[in-house]
């Protein structure tokens, strides 16, 4: 039987060459895994040769499949997810292995969590989607505002914010394109016990004594939080990354129904979006002065705020490296708690989580 090892699919894109870089960096060989031998081998190359290559390609699946071995840890980082997704979590189930992925789609993640969970946990699998900043940190920050509020915390919201001028060139093609892709798509809340539509909902937090405003968005954090905490009745997470826009985009949102049901519009945005990923180009590189800032605050029955968390970091991408590269390193040498679908306090717990991520560059800010 081979022994198990971490591999990466789509390891030459721009999120996989930044985890094939950090995973180096802590002492990993991982296998390289994409649909160009040469570009692989290059990348293989360059992180100081030896490492094994494999082509794999989602339109292929059984290429896919075949990259993937019992106790594997795999590590997705192709998306659009919604469109190229399914691949490797199916690989990942039927092989019984740890699969992380770097979604942030709403509709992917709502999908793992209540279509692919139950059959993963049925073949000894663990699914650990949004394995990113999108959406670690506001599981963290959110778990331990409900530690330090208690028994009586009955709310949670979340926001997600990203400042500096390198911000938007920061974006990848694939960020871009799956953007593309989340217009159209229907977002959802978690309010009175259960999954709920959310249509534009918008909020304010104050974040380093300045009011920012946020759009609300589906994310793991509503499917994650509630079975950890059974008091939990409304999970809301918010980005910030639009700033004086956001309240625009809420209205915008509102008309998403509207908009989705038009004859062709969802054929269109495909379209753009693969023109998108055809267009390529690297992000830019790390820009000096971007950070990230998490905040989660807890509430009562009453609307009374009972305990905050801030989380504070840099680049996002470098943090989803980061945090990818400690979470399949951890998870190959110790695994994981549970099957199915989990959350990343479910995988890892709520102690090592917060030193996993203080390593990936966020940290709690006191």
């Amino acid at each position: 039987m081979a022994t198990p090892r971490i591999v990466l699919f789509g390891a030459t894109g721009f999120t996989g060459r930044l985890t094939a870089e950090a995973l180096a960096a802590r002492g990993a060989r991982p296998l390289l895994a994409g649909r160009d031998q040469t570009r692989l081998a290059a990348l293989a190359d360059a992180l100081g040769g030896g490492l094994p290559i494999a082509v794999a390609d989602v339109g292929r699946p059984e290429s896919v499949r075949k990259i993937v071995s019992p106790g594997d840890v795999l590590i997705s980082t192709v998306g659009p997810f919604v469109r190229w997704g399914e691949a490797a979590v199916t690989a990942a189930t039927e092989a019984g292995a740890v699969y992380l992925d770097t979604a942030g789609e709403p509709t992917f993640v709502k999908r793992i969590f209540q279509r692919y969970g139950p059959a993963a946990a049925a073949r000894g699998a663990a699914l650990l989607t949004a394995f990113g900043y999108d959406y670690v940190p506001g599981n963290l920050a959110a778990s331990l505002a409900l530690r330090k509020a208690g028994s009586g915390a009955v709310r949670v919201d979340v926001g997600y914010f990203v400042e500096g001028s390198g911000t938007a060139r920061r974006a990848s093609a694939g960020t871009r394109a799956s953007a593309l892709g989340m217009v159209l798509e229907p977002m959802y809340g978690f309010r009175e016990g259960r999954i709920v539509p959310e249509h534009g909902r918008t909020r304010k937090f104050l974040v380093d004594g300045r009011v920012r405003h946020g759009l609300a968005i589906g994310a793991s954090e509503h499917f994650t939080l509630p079975p950890a905490h059974p008091g939990l009745r409304e999970v809301n997470v918010y980005l910030g990354w639009l700033g004086g826009l956001t309240r625009v985009a809420g209205v915008l949102a509102k008309a998403t129904p509207v908009i989705a049901a038009l004859p062709g519009i969802r054929r269109a945005t495909d379209a753009l979006a693969d023109r998108v990923l055809r267009a390529g180009g690297s992000a830019a590189p790390a820009a000096v002065g971007v950070s990230s800032r998490i905040v989660a605050e807890a509430y009562d029955a009453g609307g009374r705020r009972l305990a905050a968390v801030h989380l504070a970091g840099g680049d996002p991408y470098e943090f989803t490296a980061g945090v990818l590269a400690w979470a399949a390193t951890t998870a190959l040498a110790e695994g994981v708690h549970g099957t199915g679908a989990l959350g990343p306090v479910d995988a890892f717990g709520l102690d090592a989580l917060t030193r996993g991520c203080a390593e990936a560059g966020m940290a709690v800010r006191e």
